[in-house]
Order: C-alpha cells, then structure tokens, then sequence
C-alpha cells in the first residue's frame, strides 16, 4: 500500500469548454482570445490523470492561483459537457 501511496496523480483543472471551426482555431494567433462556456463565478472541474474527480473554485491570493475543493465530482455531469454547471 505505501508504494500506491508515493505514485504521483497529474492533477488538472478545467475552467470550461468551446468549440470552434478548424479553420478559426487555425487563424489564432497571439492575442487570440477563446470564448468558454463558464462564467467567473462558476465551480471548476478538477481532474486527476484527465478524470473527473471533484469540482472547486478559482482563489487568488497575489499573483498566485490556487482551487479550493468544493466537493465530489458527477462524472456524468462532466461527460456531458458541463463544465459550466456547478
């Protein structure tokens, strides 16, 4: 069990979603700005490994950026795009 312990868990948050055309994704350029499906105030996905496994809120505390645990994730939720439900 303590080998399982020191296994390291990439852990990735999601802010929200978009969808675009090719062709606008391929004219990006510096600067570009990607409109997402959430708004500030929304809850965010937190993954491990690219699995849902809670959801959070965005905290900043100077210059840092850190997501506070809110509770579990719904990984149904998450499958069907709503990262922009809390």
């Amino acid at each position: 069990m303590s080998q399982v312990k020191a296994v390291n868990v990439e852990i990735s948050v999601v802010l929200g979603r978009s969808q675009l055309p090719m062709q606008q994704l391929l004219r990006m350029g510096r600067g570009a700005v990607i409109p997402l499906d959430a708004k500030a105030s929304d809850e965010v996905w937190i993954l491990a490994n690219n699995h849902p496994v809670a959801r959070g809120q965005i905290q900043i505390s100077d210059d840092r950026i850190a997501i506070a645990v809110t509770g579990p994730a719904n990984v149904y939720d998450f499958m069907a795009g709503g990262a922009a439900q809390s």
